[in-house]
């Protein structure tokens, strides 16, 4: 398929061709749920944490004697069914973290970027760098292409420092490397931005050749 590039000042400047099996395949959705679930369980600390009776600091006496009260048998308040005593069943540290089959993910990546041109919200802009670093020059290019400061992707054809620490101080704005993209952002972006370089290495990337 052919689509339009566009300039830093968002006018059309000439046609590219993508991949149809990265840019114009039938969208698994069964993929792309998997790989948010897995991108967001890989993100969690799992750091919750409580005591069990064996933990708390409290007392190790009984509450009261054993028999002549009329009360239930207890023998120290750290029992869970005292104030302050242990947790049952609370959570304890875990990993959420786990492994998705690489088919899984790669299908799931030429799915979303499938979607995003059917949904019409990709965009192809000409190969463009901030040498001074400065978030002001980089959100005068973006007033040509976002609206109302919508949730935005920024994908690079390569890891640019300067662009990246340009765009630290916008908000909306994420910037992603086209070999390290997330399927989070893809589903999410209300507007996406590929460099043409980008195109051209996802092209490859996601080639048949290169697997499923």
């Amino acid at each position: 398929m052919k689509t339009k590039v566009f300039s830093t000042a968002g006018e059309e400047l000439r046609k590219i061709t993508l991949n149809d099996d990265v840019f114009k395949r039938e969208v698994s959705n069964g993929s792309i749920y998997h790989a948010v679930n897995n991108e967001l369980a890989n993100r969690r600390v799992g750091t919750a944490s409580t005591k069990t009776r064996g933990e708390v600091n409290y007392s190790n006496a009984k509450p009261y004697r054993q028999k002549g009260t009329g009360n239930a048998r207890a023998g120290d308040k750290k029992s869970p069914i005292w104030v302050g005593g242990g947790t049952i069943f609370g959570p304890k540290p875990r990993d959420y973290s786990y492994a998705l089959p690489k088919k899984v993910k790669r299908l799931a990546m030429k799915s979303l970027l499938s979607l995003s041109v059917e949904e019409e919200r990709l965009t192809i802009v000409e190969d463009f760098t901030i040498e001074s670093g400065k978030t002001k020059e980089l959100a005068a290019i973006l007033q040509n292409f976002v609206k109302e400061n919508k949730r935005t992707l920024l994908i690079l054809k390569d890891d640019d420092e300067m662009l990246r620490r340009a765009a630290r101080n916008i908000p909306y704005l994420q910037v992603q490397s086209y070999n390290r993209l997330s399927a989070k952002e893809l589903l999410y972006g209300r507007v996406i931005l590929m460099l043409e370089g980008a195109a051209n290495n996802l092209n490859e990337f996601y080639s048949d050749k290169q697997g499923v």
